[in-house]
Order: C-alpha cells, then structure tokens, then sequence
C-alpha cells in the first residue's frame, strides 16, 4: 500500500477514518477483501504471493496497516515480507506496544517499511527507518513511501482533503472519500521529492491514484469507518490497469475491544 490518510478521535461520530490506496505490480496475485478462511475474525484483503496484507481490522477492534518505505537502493528481495507484519499483530493477542517493542527488535529481518498499529481506539506508528514508536495524535494524519507525516505532495494534498472534509461533514460519505481516493492529478516537477528513482517515473508516482506505470499502479481503494458506537464500514475497490473493475462492502460491530 502506498499512502494512507487517518482521521483519529477528530470527529463528533467516528472515532477512526481511513483512506487508503494500496500500489502494486499488476502480475502480484491478490484476492478481495473478506473475512479470512484461516483466521475468520480478520478482514482484509489478501497478497496470495506471500499470504500477508496491506490493510486488516479485526471483529474485536484490532487494526493494522504498512506501507513501503522507498528505498531502492536498500531493498533485499531475500528479506520477509512485510505483509506478514500486519498478518502477526492481527492474529495476536498482545498489547500493541509490546509487538511494536519486538518489531523494532527485528527491524532488519524486513526492506523499509512503515507500520501504523494499534485499535480503532488507539493507534501507533513505527518506521523501520527511525528509531521511536510514536503514538498517532488526535486529528488527521497521512503517510506513503516516505517518513510518516511527510510533506511530499501527494500527502500533503491527501491529508488536506480529508481534513476539510471531516471538518465539514457531520455523517462521513464513502463515495466522497473514494473521490478522494481517486485524485490522478500530477504534483508539479518543482514540488517532486527525490526518492531515488528517475525523474519521469517520480511524475507519475506523485499523484494519489497511480497509472500509466508500466505493470504497476493502484489496484485497491480502501475506506475504513468506525463510530463512537463502535460500527465498523469496510469498504475495498479493485481496479485493473487503473479502470474500476469491483467493490465489496462489509459493516459489522466491533464485539469486545483487545
């Protein structure tokens, strides 16, 4: 997954807002969001390759979700995958800080990452790349491949939108946030960072929806809504080759909080 935008504790009815694209090489076999077969209390959507995922929630209000770090130069196709990160703190019974404490134990074992962790109550960040465990502040937060809460212009502009937004709307609609989910506009070459790759494909990974990359772009939006009550909306889009291609819903209640 490749940004993510977080509206925490910053709302009068929901407690959680998630905006999520995750960008992947098309060929990666991928199966839909649902309730695991395996692990029948997760939903999430699945990376069949290595059998973790990007994005999971839990029946008893459990939430997890990485994005790469970019880092080419870096990258070790021998290292663990970094969906399975995600996969362990779902399927665990212990605290979220506890697991946060013995990842950055093992950070090495795994190519850059960032990780935001935690319940639909209470949320942490940690990056491979930094040395703290950071608790997420109340208010609107965005990440992508890039240190959390950078201002690269794809962020800036995905954690501005959402921001206005819950600022203006009482009830939080899903098209809206797919809406801004779908935002294809180019940054200009002046605000480009410098992540390493070369300056034409920069341009095309700096909008918030990704395409016209040869075999790679977004293939999943996803919004995540918890109320104060506790109600959770799971909503996922798959796309191919950047043209909308299906959508699955999900709503249920959060049965006790671990």
């Amino acid at each position: 997954m490749c940004i993510v935008t977080l509206n925490l504790q910053d709302h009068p009815q929901y407690k959680l807002i998630v905006a999520a694209n995750r960008d992947e090489f098309y060929e990666r076999p991928t199966a839909q969001a649902a309730f695991w077969s395996d692990h029948p209390s997760i939903l999430g959507g699945r990376d069949l390759k290595e059998m973790g995922t990007w994005l999971g929630i839990t029946k008893q209000g459990r939430v997890a979700l990485v994005t790469n770090f970019r880092d080419l130069a870096a990258e070790n196709k021998d290292k663990k995958s970094r969906g399975g990160i995600v996969n362990h703190f779902l399927t665990s019974n212990e605290r979220p800080v506890a697991l946060l404490k013995q990842l950055k134990q093992e950070k090495d074992q795994y190519n850059g990452f960032n990780l935001i962790a935690g319940t639909v109550d209470d949320l942490y960040h940690y990056g491979n790349n930094e040395s703290n465990i950071t608790k997420i502040t109340a208010g609107t937060h965005s990440v992508s491949n890039g240190t959390f809460q950078a201002n690269w212009p794809k962020t800036t502009k995905a954690r501005t939108l959402l921001q206005d937004y819950v600022k203006t709307h009482d009830i939080i609609n899903v098209e809206d946030i797919f809406n801004q989910l779908n935002d294809r506009e180019l940054a200009s070459d002046d605000a480009l960072p410098n992540t390493g790759v070369a300056f034409e494909l920069e341009q095309k990974l700096s909008s918030i929806f990704i395409e016209n990359v040869p075999n790679y772009g977004t293939r999943v939006s996803t919004v995540l809504l918890v109320t104060k009550d506790n109600e959770v909306t799971f909503a996922e889009r798959t796309y191919r080759e950047g043209q909308y291609a299906d959508e699955k819903v999900f709503h249920f209640t959060i049965e006790s909080m671990s």
